[in-house]
């Protein structure tokens, strides 16, 4: 569809201009997300072995669908660390949301037994056989973000300009990620959450990113915004610039799913 396709790209210049008019406090805030998120972005922690082990327990959990209690969690915790648990829980708790995609939440308040669930309730499920190895929920929900905040059409070069403030390099095998090109412009690209189209008559051929149809069926411009906001640590309102757009476009999707309802109502009062 070269037609879609160019006014997509007029589209992304025509947001990039008027985002660079806003007076750059926004590129700002990109660049302060992306720090937030880059383990290597700051000293290396002592307890950064304990917070893995704990975090691969975890996930591990994920897996097979079940809880979490304190009393397990402890059991993965040396007893030297043990009086330093809380601090390991909550480095353990921010590191899967950031990377896997998965919050941490007490099933009843007191009771010190937590359940995992995907942060934005994403139906994708990368869990095929190992039971260690991290979900990667996290680093598509950055790269959903990031496309937001570039004009809903990113060009690949911002995306992994981007992404390479966390480490992340095209043809570069990542410890979690393992080779980013191939998930993010192959295996996110067919499961429909990412599309990946040329931009027509480029020479050489240059590439623009977009959210797919599941991403849009899935989770909301809105959802995305404050899981960034809850990464840098701030209110989505700090978005100032897309803040009013991620509530317009929650708006249109909630009268979008009440609209059919209304009209099947409607005739089947009719029938009556």
């Amino acid at each position: 569809m070269p037609g879609a396709q160019e006014e997509e790209e007029k589209g992304y210049e025509a947001q990039s201009t008027s985002a660079g008019a806003s007076g750059g406090s926004e590129s700002e805030e990109t660049s302060s997300l992306q720090a937030s998120a880059d383990p290597e972005s700051v000293d290396i922690d002592p307890l950064e072995e304990k917070v893995a082990n704990l975090m691969h327990y975890m996930v591990s959990q994920y897996r097979l669908r079940k809880p979490v209690t304190r009393a397990e969690m402890l059991e993965v915790v040396s007893q030297m660390d043990r009086a330093q648990f809380s601090v390991i829980f909550q480095k353990a708790c921010k590191c899967l949301e950031v990377i896997s995609g998965i919050d941490v939440k007490e099933m009843v308040p007191g009771s010190h037994s937590y359940v995992l669930v995907n942060s934005l309730d994403l139906t994708y499920d990368d869990m095929v056989g190992d039971l260690q190895s991290m979900p990667k929920n996290g680093l598509l929900i950055i790269i959903l973000g990031l496309i937001f905040l570039d004009g809903n059409c990113a060009r690949e070069q911002n995306i992994w300009e981007l992404l390479g403030m966390l480490g992340v390099y095209p043809g570069r095998e990542h410890f979690i990620y393992g080779e980013p090109r191939k998930l993010i412009t192959e295996t996110w690209v067919q499961e429909n959450y990412l599309l990946y189209q040329q931009v027509p008559n480029s020479d050489p051929p240059r590439y623009i990113f977009m959210w797919g149809p599941r991403a849009h069926a899935e989770t909301s411009k809105l959802q995305v915004l404050e899981f960034l906001a809850k990464v840098k640590g701030t209110n989505p309102t700090s978005f100032s610039y897309w803040y009013e757009e991620a509530l317009k476009d929650d708006r249109e999707k909630a009268q979008a799913r009440v609209a059919p309802v209304g009209h099947a109502a409607a005739l089947f009062m009719a029938r009556k």
